[in-house]
């Protein structure tokens, strides 16, 4: 693709996120939201491959569909109240549309059909686009409007996502599909707490978007897409690969790393909300994605392939991208023992 086109692109998606978050009307929001998507599609389709064109194609429907959801349920709200506000959502039918729309949006089950699909589709850096910045304008709609959601939805959908990301995410052999239904998976989480303490739903999402960040620069690094292809990996970077495995752990939440702490603090927040029964069911749904986070992991570091390789071990030339891997893996293994000084700045 062309530098300049992608320099638009790129912008053009840094202008709509931008412009959504900072809103406070419904159709800033709304337009905010369609520049992002048209600006995403070239970087899906940017390959010219059959499965790249129906991933951008099932990408736009889905989007259009949403966005038309969100005008509807703005509109409707405006029709019964007079408010175009984002935070003055009131009308119950305008919050079960909104909460629809920001599903389809986000991939919460039961929308969440397209987006291993389009991810599949998408190269890997888009892919990474796609599963955090493209995410972004959503979560601060849900986090602006959660006083008025309805907590019994959500938390159904939330264990619902949380069951069907961690279930279909066990039998891929693809790596951007695992990391769909990982992302899937996650987005239960965070919102299973929205309505109780957003803030904790946005730290949840920053640490999701800095270990997904990491594990999506890593497989481009080694240009994996498949698990066959990570067994190979070993030998050729046996550093990175040492890395990957202790960021696919993170991921998973296991207690000395990164990603345990959104789990600990989601766990204790419902608790404290009186509810044990949904924080036991979804800690207990997310060892199926502990499952296939562990069979990348052993892919990634345990499987030596079957013959000798003849590849060289590759000489890292000291490009950007690097020094963001080695960056962002640090922080997405050590960043658990400064957790109170992260729970002071939100």
């Amino acid at each position: 693709m062309n530098p300049q086109a992608k320099l638009v692109f790129t912008i053009s998606l840094l202008l709509g996120t931008t412009i959504t978050i900072s809103s406070n009307h419904w159709v800033m929001a709304w337009t905010g939201l369609e520049i992002n998507t048209l600006a995403i599609l070239p970087l899906i389709s940017k390959s010219h491959h059959p499965r790249a064109i129906e991933a951008a194609t099932k990408y736009f429907l889905v989007q259009a569909a949403a966005s038309a959801l969100v005008l509807f349920s703005s509109m409707t709200n405006a029709w019964h109240t007079g408010q175009w506000d984002i935070t003055q959502l009131s009308h119950p039918v305008s919050c079960l549309i909104l909460t629809s729309a920001i599903a389809m949006k986000l991939g919460l089950v039961p929308f969440h059909f397209w987006f291993p699909e389009v991810l599949q589709g998408s190269p890997l850096t888009t892919g990474l686009l796609l599963s955090t910045i493209m995410k972004l304008p959503p979560m601060a709609l849900l986090f602006m409007t959660s006083p008025s959601l309805n907590p019994t939805l959500l938390t159904t959908m939330a264990i619902l996502s949380t069951a069907l990301g961690g279930w279909m995410g066990l039998n891929q052999t693809q790596t951007r599909k695992i990391l769909a239904f990982s992302s899937i998976s996650h987005l239960g989480w965070m919102a299973i707490v929205v309505i109780y303490n957003p803030k904790l739903t946005l730290l949840n999402f920053y640490l999701y978007a800095l270990m997904t960040s990491t594990v999506f620069l890593t497989l481009n690094s080694i240009k994996a897409l498949k698990l066959s292809t990570l067994m190979t990996a070993w030998t050729k970077m046996p550093a990175l690969s040492a890395m990957l495995l202790l960021t696919l752990l993170s991921l998973a939440g296991l207690p000395p790393l990164t990603g345990f702490l959104p789990k600990w603090l989601i766990i204790q927040e419902l608790t404290k909300q009186d509810m044990a029964p949904a924080a036991t069911i979804i800690s207990l749904l997310s060892l199926l994605g502990l499952f296939f986070y562990l069979r990348l992991a052993y892919c990634t570091t345990i499987t030596l392939p079957p013959h000798t390789t003849n590849h060289m071990k590759l000489w890292y030339t000291n490009k950007p991208t690097n020094i963001l891997i080695a960056i962002l893996t640090t922080m997405s293994i050590i960043l658990l023992p400064i957790s109170p000084m992260i729970l002071t700045v939100i």
